[in-house]
This record gives C-alpha cells, structure tokens and sequence, in this order.
C-alpha cells in the first residue's frame, strides 16, 4: 500500500504553509471488515478506545466511521481528577500549538484526528458561573475526559476502504532529512496498524454470564416526575421563565458487556450520531439525533431538536402521526422559542446578520419516536474561535429551557443532583480547529454493574405533567428495549453452548 502523500508532496506541503502537523495516510481495501469488527481489532488489549459512527437522518449510513484506540495523552476533570475548572483551557492549549497542514485525499472537517470524549452538562458553571451549586453526583464520573489521538482508522463506507491515518509532528528546524525520517516512521506505524486490521482472529468481547429479569427503576416515579412539572410550570406563571427541561434518571442493572449493547442498539436505532466510548471503568453507549455544535470552515451549525411523537404502527398512521405533530400548537410555540434561543446563543460568537435558519420545523423519523428538527448556521466573528462558540451553546436549550440561565438554576433546584453526561456533548475537537459535537441524549453510561438513562421533556405553561413523563419513557424505549433485546440474544447463545 502506498503512503499518500508521498514524502516529496507532504515537504511541498509543510514549506509552502509554514505548518508543523500533517497527516499521512493509506488506503486498504475494507470488504471483509466493518467498524465493529475493525474496532474490536484495534481496541485490544487498550485501556482507551472509541467508535464514532452516523446516519443521516436516522435513516441512511454517513459516508465515515472513525476508530481510534491507544491515545497519546488522556485528561479528565472534576473533583478528583487533574483538571480542575472549564476543561476546554488546557484542551484550547494543546491544540494551539498545532499549526495543520490540510492534504488531498482527506476529508476536511472530519475526525482525522485531535480530542476525542465528551463535556458533562454541568461544566456550565463554568461557562456562566451563576448556575454554579453544590449537587450529589449519583454516576460518578469525570466532568470531562478526552482521548488525545494522532492516530486514527476512517472506515469510507461509499469507496469500501479504509483509511489508516497517522500524523507527523514536524519539530521547529527540522530539515528534509529529518522529515524523511519521521515519514518513515509514520507509514511503519500504518503497517503496524493494517497488520492488526488484517489479522485473522478477531477478539470479540468477554461477555459474563447474562441475569434475566432485570427491572429498571426510576430516581423520580412517575409521580415524582410530574410534581417536577408542576413545580416548573409554577415558575412559568410566574414569570420566572418561559420553559424548562426536567428529566428522570433510571438505573438498570445489566451485565451485559456494553459494547454488545452498542452492537444490537447500531442496527435497530441508527442516528444522526453514534458513538461508542470505552474510558476503562465506565463506557458511553449512545445514538443521539441532536447536534450540539459543529465548527467547520469558519462556519458555527446548531440542530434545535424539540416536539415529540412515536413512530406509528404502519406508514399511514405515521404519516398522520408526523402531520399531527406539525400541526401541534404547544409543540410548535416550544420549538419555535428554542430555535430563536439557538439563534441567540449563535449571534453572541457570529458576524451580525450572518445567522440564519437552513431548515425550519421539518420532521425526522427514528427508530421510536419522530422529532420537530430546524438547523441553523452562522459564520464565525474573527474575535472568536471554535471554543467560544462551544462554550456560548452549552447546555443547549432543548436541554435547559428558556431563558438559559434561570432554566438552569430551577432545574437543578427541581432535580437535586447534577446531570452529567446526560445534556452534555460528545464528539471531537480536531487538530485542524473544526470541532462535531452532538447532545448527550439517547446516551447510555454503563458503570459498576448498571446501565444508566436519562430522559427529560420540555415543560411549558400548558403541559400535562401525565404526557410529559410519557414522554419521557418514549424516549427511554429505545435504549431500554436495545438492553433487554441484546440480553435476550446473548443469553440464547449462552444456553445453546452449555
């Protein structure tokens, strides 16, 4: 296989940009792999690894999924843990020093390599520090972690190939022979990986004796639940905000190993953004239909996401269903007031006048529930970066509510412990300063033993605290019914081999 670019081209490259950081790659056939099986290759054995997948709109496969495992650098924030404050200073500074260098063949704004984890919801206090408290953190894990990656594998789903990504880090003075040398190095790393790619065996996960009739069990109730709603519409007469997001946290032991989780939930759920995180003591499972933030090209996206129906029984009641929900007043008036909530966050990082809805209240379907989606743009001040973009739209208000900050506080005085991954983001911040991040939504944490699953809805001042917390469940059923199913399946295998 044949290093692109070729050493001559990536000198040509670095001279002609003044860079320090270029990508190489290869290109090798992918007709006998899949991400799964090339994840499960690549991940042996390390501590660290993720795969990151999508469906556009929920129903068609993305052209890339990317799969990185073996991380240079890894940090984590929080109580505890080294990083303590807005996590994204010291991420900001590693990337800094980065000057890229973009090359043919490489598909720009993508995930070829740089930070790679999530941001919990709660580092908004960090962001805006009047939503600051002291709350119980029932899960346990870091307010932030990322995988720092050079090197990456992009499975091209349209070319049936692989690309096997690494990087060179061109030292300042470095001169051609030294660039040979670190060239030579890179396409050995290559080899190495396309070695391991290749290998015949592939180690699937070690899956533990599977318990049946696990139940899961709400933080709330259901009538806990709908207290929250009332308690919040309260504040809504008042006056104190428009509309609020509370949410529930249930818990369902499993010992189902959570990569085999993934694997049932990629087939019968595919969305807009799939990932699978394996940080050692705890994995993320997820297919969440909701973009966060996504920087490319000097441009800012925001996706608002709000108004709810399931999936109908046949084509024609679905049909009905989505014409229904468009038609909906309250679920209208909710999502018109988040997309200008979205325009505002955009506007505080965007030039004046350059914010702009591309898709205004149009329907997507997956595989429980259908949503009300708009997407909006805007092109980046030159005071601002990627960051302060990032920074400016979490929480997102489909989260949260309107206005933010006020929304905020009243949800954590409703819920009384913080959110965590739930409401946050997940995706990358790439060596070349893009930046793809989606919402912690439809997002599974497994730890010790349990599989975790927040759900919440958007409360307004006419909303049935009963149709709320149905809400809330419908959107629960995907990845309850995926931890139930895939029980089902890997238990069946269990007995068949005893």
């Amino acid at each position: 296989f044949q290093t692109e670019p070729s050493l001559d081209k990536v000198c040509a490259l670095l001279e002609a940009s003044g860079g320090n950081f270029i990508p190489v790659y290869q290109d090798v056939p992918c007709d006998l792999l899949t991400p799964v099986t090339a994840y499960l290759k690549l991940a042996h054995g390390s501590r660290y690894s993720f795969l990151l997948e999508s469906a556009v709109g929920g129903e068609t496969i993305s052209r890339y999924s990317f799969i990185g495992a073996r991380p240079y650098k890894v940090t984590k924030s929080g109580a505890g843990e080294e990083i303590t404050g807005d996590p994204l200073v010291p991420l900001e500074e590693e990337l800094k020093s980065v000057r890229y260098v973009p090359v043919p063949g490489l598909p720009r704004g993508t995930a070829t390599g740089g930070a790679f984890g999530y941001i919990s919801y709660d580092c908004v206090q960090y962001f805006e520090p009047r939503t600051a408290c002291d709350l119980p953190d029932p899960i346990g894990v870091p307010e932030s972690i990322f995988l720092y990656c050079d090197s990456v594998v992009a499975f091209d789903h349209v070319y049936k190939l692989l690309k096997v990504i690494t990087h060179i880090r061109v030292p300042e003075g470095a001169g051609r022979d030294d660039i040979a040398r670190l060239y030579g190095e890179a396409t050995a790393q290559i080899s190495s990986t396309i070695d391991v790619l290749y290998a015949d065996a592939t180690p699937f996960p070690e899956q533990p004796p599977i318990v049946m009739g696990n139940e899961f069990v709400s933080n709330t109730g259901e009538e806990g639940y709908k207290a929250m709603v009332e308690d919040l519409k309260r504040h809504i007469v008042k006056g104190d905000i428009i509309q609020a997001v509370p949410a529930q946290r249930i818990t369902r032991p499993t010992s189902l190993h959570p990569f085999n989780a993934y694997r049932y939930l990629r087939t019968v759920n595919p969305a807009p953004y799939m990932f699978y995180f394996d940080f050692g003591d705890f994995q993320i499972v997820g297919a969440s239909p909701e973009m966060l933030a996504r920087v490319h090209g000097g441009n800012v996206y925001n996706h608002p996401i709000a108004g709810t129906r399931r999936r109908g029984a046949d084509a024609e009641e679905d049909d009905r269903l989505a014409e229904e929900l468009l038609a909906d007043e309250k679920e209208r008036a909710e999502h018109v007031m988040l997309v200008d909530l979205g325009r505002n966050d955009l506007n505080r990082v965007c030039r004046p006048d350059s914010v702009k809805a591309d898709k205004l209240m149009a329907v997507e379907r997956f595989s429980h529930v259908m949503h009300i989606v708009s997407n909006l743009s805007g092109e980046l001040r030159d005071d601002k970066t990627g960051f302060d973009a990032f920074r400016s739209i979490l929480p997102a208000g489909t989260l949260s509510g309107a206005p933010k900050v006020r929304a905020v506080q009243l949800i954590y005085a409703a819920e009384k412990e913080r959110r965590g991954i739930y409401g946050g983001a997940l995706g990358h911040f790439s060596f070349s300063g893009d930046l793809d991040t989606c919402i912690g939504i439809r997002t599974m944490v497994f730890k010790g033993g349990n599989a975790y699953i927040q759900v919440g809805a958007g409360i307004v001042h006419d909303s049935v605290p009963a149709s709320e917390w149905q809400e809330t469940m419908s959107k629960a059923m995907s990845n309850l019914t995926t931890i139930t199913e895939a029980e089902k399946y890997h238990h069946r295998l269990q007995q068949a081999r005893k």
